[in-house]
């Protein structure tokens, strides 16, 4: 009877040690569920925030190269700087496109000979003169052709409609032969806000090599 008694009591030790056992291994799963359960749903928002704040052109870089080109030679060179500095690249588009035809300046009866001729003719609208982030920039590069000696006029619409406000604004421009003159003043004038430096022209053809002496040579 002893001997039963101690077997019985032996069993009864081992069930409730088995049952201790799974009551923690079930509190152990439950436990580990609720964490991976956590993870999932704290995980994508902090990837979110943090993608949030970290990435995007306008966060990252301060520069931005606006440009109106007529044959790709101003796109050319604000290409080349929009490399050499990093920056943001802007293309003022306008809604009605030049043709070749437009810009021929030795037919009298042409667009661009027109709204030289009066300048009532030259409000010309743009796609669009709002650069998203724009606030973010510090520098900004201002890129057009010279038309008879002036700044081609489509980039005025631009320039009125922005505050140029604790900003460094450099101008540059491409020509055949005419300097970038007072373009640049003018320009300024038109804006009547921002810190602006003097401008540089460039020929067609002008190489990266150059465009880079001169950028470097501003210090920004």
């Amino acid at each position: 009877m002893k001997k039963r008694g101690l077997l019985l009591l032996t069993a009864c030790m081992m069930t409730i040690g088995m049952l201790a056992g799974c009551s923690s291994d079930n509190e152990q799963a439950e436990s580990a569920q609720q964490s991976d359960q956590a993870a999932d749903e704290t995980g994508p928002d902090t990837e979110t925030n943090t993608d949030n704040t970290s990435g995007g052109a306008a966060a990252d870089g301060k520069t931005l190269v606006v440009y109106y080109s007529a044959t790709g030679n101003t796109e050319a060179v604000a290409d080349y700087i929009a490399d050499i500095t990093g920056g943001d690249l802007f293309e003022l588009e306008p809604a009605e496109p030049y043709t070749d035809d437009d810009l021929d300046y030795n037919d009298r009866n042409s667009r661009v000979s027109q709204e030289y001729a009066d300048e009532s003719l030259r409000d010309v609208e743009l796609v669009s003169d709002t650069v998203e982030g724009f606030d973010e920039y510090e520098d900004i590069f201002i890129g057009y052709p010279i038309w008879w000696g002036e700044a081609a006029w489509p980039v005025d619409q631009f320039i009125e409609n922005n505050d140029f406000t604790g900003k460094t604004v450099i101008p540059f421009c491409t020509s055949a032969s005419s300097g970038i003159g007072d373009s640049g003043q003018m320009l300024e004038e038109m804006a009547g806000t921002g810190e602006w430096l003097e401008g540089e022209r460039f020929p067609s053809g002008v190489s990266e090599e150059d465009v880079r002496a001169w950028v470097e040579s501003l210090q920004l």
